[in-house]
């Protein structure tokens, strides 16, 4: 079965687009739920992580407190290295795992990952679709969305590969600046070809 690579830049509306996917019956694994799972109370990447950066990283109810590590491995770049050493192995791993379900009786599955090319999870798709919006699109929505402030935002899209760079490597672009019809017309378009490639 074929994996496909759904990826864009923060706030590019990926979550929109594999959900009209999923109304064609495909199925999909988003590398954020799966990078939120491998560190809920108990297991052994947050207690890594708690070991590493103190105790205070933590909620009072022992979560990891996603905000402040935030804050400190987009001001420290070597910690953001750190933490990606330790949870890109763990969040392959759980991927690939989920990516085949049982019964399914479609000819591909989505990979949807902010970071695809960024990591080696490019590595387990056979091709990628990029969800594309301006920058100034994606600056707008992330801080509506996360109540972040524009410094905050423009250091994340700082921290993911340039716009540029990320369309020179798909496969496939969705322009998700489009309305919302156009752009069910385009993941109908697309769901049509995989369908013939990966028969």
């Amino acid at each position: 079965m074929a994996v496909i690579g759904l990826t864009g830049g923060i706030g590019s509306g990926k979550s929109t687009v594999v959900k009209m996917f999923g109304k064609l019956g495909i199925h999909w694994v988003d590398a954020d739920d799966v990078a939120r799972a491998v560190v809920e109370p108990g297991t052994p990447a947050l207690k890594d992580i708690a070991d590493h950066f103190g105790q205070d990283i933590l909620t009072p109810d022992g979560a990891l407190d996603r905000a402040r590590l935030r804050v400190i491995v987009f001001e420290h770049p070597e910690q953001r290295k750190w933490l990606e050493a330790l949870l890109h192995p763990v969040i392959r791993e759980e991927l690939q795992r989920q990516l085949v379900p049982d019964n399914y009786n479609q000819p591909y599955t989505l990979l949807v990952s902010p970071l695809l090319f960024e990591t080696d999870q490019h590595q387990l798709v056979d091709c990628s679709v990029v969800v594309d919006v301006p920058l100034a699109t994606q600056i707008e929505r992330t801080m509506q969305r996360d109540n972040n402030s524009r410094e905050q935002v423009e250091r994340i899209i700082a921290a993911q590969m340039p716009r540029e760079q990320r369309l020179k490597r798909a496969d496939a672009i969705i322009d998700n600046s489009r309305p919302f019809n156009d752009v069910e017309r385009q993941v109908r378009a697309l769901h049509e070809r995989f369908k013939v490639e990966f028969v």
